[in-house]
């Protein structure tokens, strides 16, 4: 058993404890800052322990990840805010269908500014009314981290299929789909978008082609989800594709839009939405062009905002600015 590596200058750890470590890799992999997700036990008292022993609960550990991430890229805050969307917060003895002290949820800090900035959020997370139970989650510093057994890591890439059951089964995801993106969220919603931004991003809506903000935008620059702020895609990517809406080659990184199978309309199509605000975006097809891997990302023009280069740093993007000086 190997203890975790120590971050190189340019990185920084965080360390978060929601159930199994399996459910707890996907929602940071491949978000842009992020480095690495190493599942690993934290906070008991015995040394390396195995997954065997840890399951025991004899060794007071709990499962947790470890995150490696470039906090110009991904902030801390932003983490915070992705850990709490992955659990239950208000469950004492364990997540969802795993019970026992190993599976609690826990936010272990690193430093003073972590801990002040995972209190700050379980504190507004706890008046917000999303949750009629106390927040019980602890937060406490990061002792010793222990990388679990290989096989423990990307498990989902590994046995996919066991890995979409177990979770589909633990109940975990039917309980985000309550508690995020509800009743709550979209009035709150209701008062700060466009009803067109509002139909495309929580009815699946399309707006007009050739008669939308970006379909023919040539500027440089960041296009950000228009509901939770999340970079999208960059200019760098995108190309006129003739149909009269933003269309791109690929996303700023994988892990910012998830795919969907759509069988509206009598047609057979994959939806892509924004991995964190679930925002609909549009549709990827397979005619884009073959140079650039044959995808074209066709994205409504209302589920954006659109960032130029020369406002990144005023628009709290700048460490986004390195991505276009690399191309000149």
């Amino acid at each position: 058993m190997q203890q975790s590596q120590s971050p190189s200058p340019r990185e920084e750890l965080a360390v978060f404890a929601g159930g199994c470590f399996w459910c707890m890799v996907t929602p940071f992999e491949e978000m842009p800052g992020v480095i690495r997700v190493t599942s690993g036990y934290i906070g008991g008292h015995t040394e390396s322990p195995t997954y065997e022993q840890v399951c025991s609960e004899t060794t007071g550990h709990a499962e947790a990840v470890q995150i490696a991430y470039d906090p110009a890229l991904m902030p801390y805050e932003k983490l915070l805010d992705i850990f709490w969307r992955s659990v239950d917060p208000t469950d004492e003895g364990g997540q969802f269908f795993d019970r026992g002290s190993s599976y609690r949820t826990g936010i272990f800090y690193y430093t003073e500014e972590q801990r002040q900035q995972a209190e700050a959020s379980k504190e507004a997370l706890a008046g917000s009314g999303r949750f009629s139970k106390p927040i019980v989650t602890e937060i406490v510093p990061a002792t010793t981290f222990y990388s679990a057994e290989e096989y423990h890591q990307d498990y989902h890439k590994k046995n996919p299929f066991r890995y979409k059951m177990y979770r589909k089964g633990s109940g975990r995801d039917a309980f985000l789909k309550a508690h995020w993106n509800n009743d709550l969220d979209k009035a709150e919603l209701k008062k700060r978008l466009t009803n067109l931004q509002y139909e495309v991003t929580q009815n699946s809506a399309t707006e007009p082609p050739f008669r939308n903000e970006f379909w023919n935008n040539h500027e440089e620059g960041l296009y950000v989800d228009i509901v939770s702020g999340d970079p999208l895609f960059t200019s760098m990517d995108k190309y006129d594709s003739g149909c009269g809406w933003p269309s791109f080659t690929k996303p700023i990184a994988q892990g910012t839009v998830t795919e969907h199978e759509d069988l509206a309309h009598g047609m057979v199509r994959i939806e892509v939405r924004s991995s964190q605000a679930d925002s609909h975006l549009g549709h990827v097809f397979d005619d884009g062009p073959i140079e650039t891997g044959g995808l074209r990302y066709c994205i409504n023009s209302a589920a954006l905002r659109f960032i130029p280069k020369s406002a990144l740093e005023q628009e709290g993007y700048g460490a986004y600015r390195k991505l276009f000086d690399e191309e000149e």
